[in-house]
């Protein structure tokens, strides 16, 4: 099986040189973008390019707003900050993600708890949600959500779309409102999919993207912030502008602010790239159709679509039967010129996070052992 695998890909990709995980595929369509904007000497935060991709963002999303940043990190940063989220309080998202997740809480000096995801979406698991507010919180007489051991406030929950395929939001919405928690999406990998024909970003209070340049389509670097409501949009783009207040001669800033707004010459980028977006997304399901055939009748459980959802099928991903069973493939893989990845190791496993507050994390350390990555770029036109 281990060269059926290889063997596939390599047919597939039409090479035998190194295969990444996933790279960015460019065309004429970016680089006249590209010229576009330098000839127009408009390439930092300052230009069209700007207001135009976050149009451009909302009409695809259907959100009501969008405020691009220079990375994702920043723009859930931000998200989380206009959700109300403060220091010294706890936010509740998965143990199973990829650092950015946590170090966002972290800036703002808010700690991490963990909860358990699930075996179909690899996303946050509402009952592991529930279960874990039953047992370790209440709620306030100002109705506040408190931890019952430390009697700090947990004022959100930040549910990762991992590799794109949606988390069960009508779940997460329904325990978070019960708890006046705050939804906070970390869609970093999720643009493109959908929940019951909802776009992914669209559920929270605030959400992130991600444009980096593995991602579905890319800025080179950037993200941006998605939200229905205009006060929370404004005050996004007051923080991301360094908190600067218009004046026709003076730099008065009124708060501490964050340089974090995405150049022109990205966002031109970011618009061609967008252009092309249902294409690599129907390039990208032909794929994922591909390889559920060739794991089909096999030792391995292809990671598919959640029902009821549509996924952009980022990265596509495989549960072996065990870790050394995962590297077995990675080896033979990496053998072959071929990338594959494991999942991220779980927050709670790293030194800085160890100490977070979790419920039994049963299935992210039994995934964490068993997923490998496959290479899911959109193919080069040769």
């Amino acid at each position: 099986m281990l060269n059926k695998i290889s063997q596939f890909i390599q047919c597939y990709f039409d090479t035998k040189d190194f295969i990444p995980l996933h790279e960015p595929n460019f065309s004429s369509t970016e680089s006249q973008m590209l010229m576009d904007c330098l000839d127009s000497t408009y390439v930092s935060t300052v230009g069209a390019n700007v207001t135009q991709f976050e149009n451009e963002i909302c009409t695809f999303t259907q959100s009501n707003y969008a405020v691009t940043t220079n990375s994702g990190t920043s723009a859930l940063h931000i998200a989380l900050l206009v959700a109300g989220v403060e220091q010294d309080q706890f936010v509740i998202t998965q143990s199973l993600t990829f650092v950015a997740t946590c170090n966002a809480i972290s800036y703002i000096g808010a700690a991490p708890i963990f909860v358990d995801v699930s075996l179909q979406s690899l996303g946050m698991c509402p009952a592991s949600l529930e279960n874990f507010l039953l047992e370790n919180a209440f709620i306030s007489e100002d109705g506040a959500c408190i931890h019952k051991k430390t009697k700090k406030k947990i004022s959100a929950v930040v549910p990762m779309h991992t590799f794109g395929h949606p988390s069960d939001m009508n779940g997460i919405q329904h325990v978070c409102k019960k708890w006046n928690l705050a939804i906070v999406e970390d869609a970093a990998e999720g643009l493109g999919s959908q929940y019951h024909g909802q776009a992914l970003g669209t559920f929270g209070k605030a959400s992130a993207l991600s444009f980096n340049g593995n991602k579905v389509i890319t800025t080179g670097g950037g993200g941006a912030l998605l939200t229905q409501d205009i006060q929370i949009a404004d005050k996004s783009r007051h923080l991301m502008s360094t908190a600067k207040v218009k004046h026709e001669r003076e730099f008065i800033h009124d708060q501490i602010g964050f340089n974090y707004r995405m150049p022109n010459i990205n966002a031109s980028l970011g618009r061609g790239q967008l252009s092309r977006l249902e294409g690599f997304l129907i390039e990208k399901r032909l794929l994922a159709d591909e390889y559920r055939s060739l794991f089909l009748q096999s030792h391995y459980c292809f990671v598919d679509e959640p029902p009821g959802c549509r996924s952009n099928f980022w990265l596509n991903a495989v549960i072996c039967e065990g870790k050394l069973h995962r590297d077995s493939l990675l080896d033979s893989l990496e053998k072959d010129n071929i990338m594959g990845r494991p999942v991220w190791r779980p927050m709670h496993l790293l030194d800085m996070y160890a100490d977070a507050p979790n419920l039994a994390l049963k299935n992210t350390e039994y995934l964490a052992e068993r997923i490998v990555n496959l290479p899911s770029s959109v193919k080069k036109k040769r």
